[in-house]
């Protein structure tokens, strides 16, 4: 079992290394995990335990993110959101509840791999999958040797759904997404902007273009800017590592364009918003879901990303109760505002709890009658959810919401509509 587990990890590292992008038991097994996560964790842990331990049998529920690294904060948004959800749920005492387990996986294929040979060591049933997509990349296909179900909150890539993915083909069927795709992400952000004309309408487009997560944006924007009839003034790539952004400042500045579309991450949007400043160039920048932790990187001028606009499917300042009850606890439990990935996370546990209340499996049934339970239940329900209502899945595993555009105002996220 153990050299058979160790051959499938050693082929999925192979082909998917160079892909490495874009809880609990709740725990964290690494050894490089900073000691406040770790307690964080632990606490989790012993909170969840105590909860599934008033209810029936709790289904082991897996996941894995970047709770270390540069990536950390999305990776511990995901697995808070859903530790908030796990301990509803669990304290709900109802037909279902959990046991999770959460790994750090650093944003990284290989690790990624570790974090799923242990996860079915702890006996996982059903996956939150990885927070990254390049992470998700490597573990896709174990998901789908072994049959477990699997939805990621914010694994946005299409290689996370399709073995094929630049045909977007052969779907895994077991491997879901709580998230926009990228495809979807770059075609509503060009949308959005055609609209919105006051936002801009000469456009500049500055994407990373050896990240799959930025040239997934970038191809299905400039495709659908092309059918909107959007003008684009100037493109400017780069790659990792790139930290002198003022060359593609001067080039867009240059070509006058008054809106700078940014598919990318926010660690490098943060260096080009400062390059802005530092050119005296104030156009609007456009980003999206990606763009999410700007406000919360150390050592960020916060005021650089004043009027920011982005595309997400959660507001922290939304008005219904959902949302103010799950804002209210994150804060109080972690000391900062929720991201979107904390809240897709929230979602994708109560999702998956939906799913199995509405069908006739247990934490004791195999792991392949709950997958085909689970699968038959997202490709047939309707999900109500704080990052979107009317929610559904397609049987390829992607998902059908609608994207808020949100603006930063006064250092916060706060509604564009």
């Amino acid at each position: 079992m153990k050299f058979e587990k160790f051959f499938k990890g050693g082929l999925a590292v192979a082909m998917a290394a160079s892909l490495a992008a874009c809880g609990s038991s709740s725990s964290t097994s690494s050894s490089t995990a900073a000691a406040s996560d770790t307690a964080a964790a632990e606490s989790a842990s012993a909170a969840t335990a105590a909860a599934a331990s008033t209810s029936s049998k709790p289904f082991v529920l897996g996941g894995s993110g970047p709770i270390t690294g540069d990536a950390a904060v999305y990776g511990l948004a995901v697995m808070h959101g859903a530790q908030i959800a796990v301990d509803e749920i669990n304290a709900a005492g109802g037909k279902v509840s959990f046991d999770f387990h959460f790994e750090d996986d650093q944003a990284d294929g290989e690790q990624a791999v570790s974090a799923y040979n242990t996860l079915v060591d702890d006996g996982m049933q059903v996956s939150l999958l990885t927070t990254t997509s390049g992470a998700g990349q490597s573990v896709a296909p174990l998901y789908k040797e072994d049959n477990i179900f699997a939805i990621t909150p914010s694994g946005s890539s299409t290689a996370i759904v399709y073995q094929d993915a630049t045909n977007e083909a052969n779907p895994y069927g077991n491997v879901f997404q709580m998230c926009f795709t990228d495809p979807n992400q770059g075609r509503a952000s060009a949308d959005y902007i055609a609209e919105h004309s006051d936002l801009g309408t000469k456009i500049a487009v500055i994407y990373r273009n050896d990240d799959n997560y930025s040239n997934g944006l970038y191809t299905k924007f400039m495709e659908e800017a092309e059918a909107k009839g959007l003008s684009i003034v100037y493109q400017g790539a780069f790659q990792e590592g790139t930290t002198d952004f003022s060359v593609y400042i001067q080039g867009a500045q240059s070509a006058g364009a008054d809106l700078v579309f940014l598919p990318i991450y926010y660690q490098p949007a943060s260096q080009i918003l400062s390059a802005a400043s530092n050119a005296g160039y104030a156009p609007t920048f456009f980003g999206c879901d990606g763009m999410d932790g700007i406000l919360t990187l150390e050592g960020f001028d916060t005021s650089l990303a004043e009027g920011l606009y982005m595309l997400t499917p959660f507001s922290a300042d939304a008005s219904d109760e959902k949302t103010q009850s799950f804002v209210t606890k994150y804060k109080e439990a972690y000391g900062e505002t929720p991201n979107q990935f904390a809240a897709d996370a929230y979602d994708s546990v109560y999702a998956i709890a939906q799913a199995l209340e509405a069908s006739d499996v247990t934490a004791d049934s195999s792991t392949d009658d709950i997958t085909a339970a689970l699968i038959a239940q997202f490709t047939s329900m309707t999900f109500d959810g704080i990052t979107g209502t009317g929610v559904t899945w397609s049987a390829d595993g992607t998902v059908s919401k609608d994207p808020k555009a949100v603006v930063i105002k006064d250092g916060a996220y706060v509604s564009a509509e």
